[in-house]
C-alpha cells in the first residue's frame, strides 16, 4: 500500500480496476464508494485515482508501481481473500453501512416509503418488508431482504465478527 494515512474509513474510496469487478460489488455491498469503470487504461485509471482521492484496487503489478496516488496490489485472484486483504488492509468496519450503495450505481440510496412502490416490486416482498431504499440514479429499489442474512452469513464465514 502507498503513504497517505486515512484517518477514518468513511473518508475511504475507492477505484478498481477491471480484474476487480466482483470485488468492487462486495466493497459496495458493506458500503464503501468503490468506482468500477471496467475497460479503462491504466493511465486513466491512475489520474481518477489521483484526481478523486480515490484507492486504486488492482491486481497488475505494473499499474500498483506507478506513482502520485494511493493504491493496493491484491494479491489473490479468489474474492474471498480479496475481501479479507482489503477489510484488514484499511480497518475497514463490516457491518455500519451494509447495503446503503446502490450496487449497479455506486449512488448513496434514500430511504422510501413503502407505499411508493406497492406495485414496482414483488407482491409478496411488499407483504412481508417494512424498510426499502431506492436509487436515485438509476431507480433500482432494495430492501433488506433474505439476501442481507446471506450477506451477513458470508462475512462471519470469512472470519469477519459482526
Amino acid at each position: 500500500m502507498s503513504s497517505g494515512q486515512i484517518q477514518n474509513d468513511s473518508e475511504i474510496k475507492f477505484i478498481a480496476d477491471t480484474m476487480l469487478g466482483r470485488l468492487a460489488k462486495w466493497l459496495r455491498i458493506l458500503g464503501y464508494d468503490t468506482l468500477y469503470p471496467g475497460q479503462e487504461s491504466d493511465q486513466r485509471l491512475a489520474r481518477i485515482a489521483a484526481e478523486e482521492g480515490r484507492i486504486l484496487l488492482t491486481r497488475d503489478t505494473e499499474l500498483a508501481s506507478r506513482k502520485g496516488f494511493r493504491k493496493l496490489l491484491v494479491d489473490s485472484d479468489r474474492l474471498a481473500e480479496q475481501l479479507s486483504q482489503v477489510i484488514e488492509a484499511f480497518h475497514l468496519k463490516t457491518n455500519d453501512r451494509i447495503l446503503s450503495l446502490c450496487l449497479l450505481c455506486n449512488c448513496p440510496l434514500r430511504e422510501i416509503q413503502k407505499d411508493s412502490v406497492r406495485d414496482k416490486v414483488p407482491p409478496y416482498v411488499f407483504q412481508t418488508q417494512s424498510r426499502f431504499f431506492q436509487c436515485p440514479e438509476c431507480d433500482k429499489i432494495f430492501w433488506p431482504g433474505t439476501h442481507l442474512d446471506h450477506i451477513r452469513t458470508e462475512l462471519e464465514r470469512l472470519g469477519f465478527v459482526l
